[in-house]
């Protein structure tokens, strides 16, 4: 394949990172924009000389595109993600790759069906200090993953709402979650407190602004997820514990503390970059072992926050070999 000619469906928020880093690489064409905010879809059509689209099926129809980034709310996907694989179109989807499990494992059926290179958006697996820290713990047998996502409102008005988002642990503290398993293994049972504590007045609102998941680990190993966003600032992270060493992710900062010895790594790329590089070169080269979060992936993480809803819900645990 010569360059990879690429499609986008959503312009906004992360997108405008995806469309830079895509216009950047040399093995890539911006073909396509589409954005149902037509202001947006033709700025970014003039800026990256794509053609623009308000209707993703006229995209679909008029254009020729060998790749697929999909950068909407988890709400508005529909059928996007089985139209485009039914045209062998490679797909990468943003996180959470929707806000229905059942609806997320058809999607994931077909997707694996067609064959196509897939990616989900877990772009925190491709920082160099994440692959440092997994090369360290293969070996290790691991006690207790301790996670956290601490930060300030979204303004986006659908964020707040729970039928639209999912709520901030599906929405954003997914990565989180997502980093937990990569590092830590499979999750087998989940329990989560959820509370509309302190920001009751934001206009709208009804997510958790404060969310608390246990969970337990199919090696016997123990964890839990904070996220609240109550705060001014971020802070975002992930500590892995065992005998006698600890591995913290502080922000895109590795530290690995052994006995009497402690090593920081600092990140040294930009992990959007190489995650959209790696999707590149998957596709133009055939090769799905390139890409770290497959759909497949952004799929099992999905279903871990929502099955931390569920629990909150319902206020018990869940086993997530009851959700398969």
């Amino acid at each position: 394949m010569d360059k990879v000619k690429v499609g986008f469906v959503g312009v906004g928020g992360i997108a405008s990172v995806h469309l830079k880093n895509v216009s950047e690489n040399e093995h890539a064409e911006i073909v396509a924009v589409c954005d149902i905010n037509e202001e947006n879809a033709k700025k970014q059509g003039e800026a990256y000389n794509a053609s623009v689209y308000t209707d993703f099926d006229s995209m679909l129809e008029n254009e020729q595109f060998d790749a697929l980034f999909l950068s909407i709310p988890p709400f508005a996907h529909g059928e996007i993600e089985e139209k485009a694989v039914k045209k062998g179109i490679h797909l990468l989807v943003e996180k959470p790759v929707e806000l229905d499990l059942e609806v997320a494992k058809k999607k994931a059926q077909v997707i694996r069906e067609s064959g196509v290179i897939n990616a989900s958006g877990y772009c925190l697996r491709y920082l160099d200090t994440i692959q440092k820290a997994k090369e360290y713990l293969a070996d290790k047998k691991i006690a207790m993953v301790r996670g956290q996502y601490i930060s300030s409102f979204v303004q986006t008005p659908w964020y707040r709402i729970m039928s639209k988002s999912g709520g901030q642990l599906v929405e954003q503290a997914t990565h989180v979650m997502d980093l937990m398993t990569y590092l830590g293994g499979e999750i087998e049972k989940v329990n989560a407190n959820m509370s509309l504590q302190v920001m009751e007045t934001i206009e709208n609102i009804d997510i958790p602004d404060v969310t608390s998941v246990n969970v337990t680990f199919s090696s016997g190993a123990v964890g839990h997820l904070d996220c609240s966003f109550t705060q001014p600032d971020h802070r975002m992270g992930v500590e892995v514990l065992g005998r006698d060493f600890r591995v913290e992710l502080v922000g895109t900062t590795l530290k690995i503390v052994e006995k009497g010895n402690t090593e920081t790594y600092e990140s040294k790329v930009d992990f959007y970059e190489v995650q959209d590089r790696a999707f590149i070169e998957a596709v133009r080269t055939n090769n799905q072992e390139l890409i770290l979060a497959s759909y497949e992936e952004g799929l099992k993480t999905l279903a871990l926050t929502l099955a931390a809803n569920q629990s909150n819900q319902e206020d018990k645990t869940i086993r997530m070999s009851e959700l398969n």
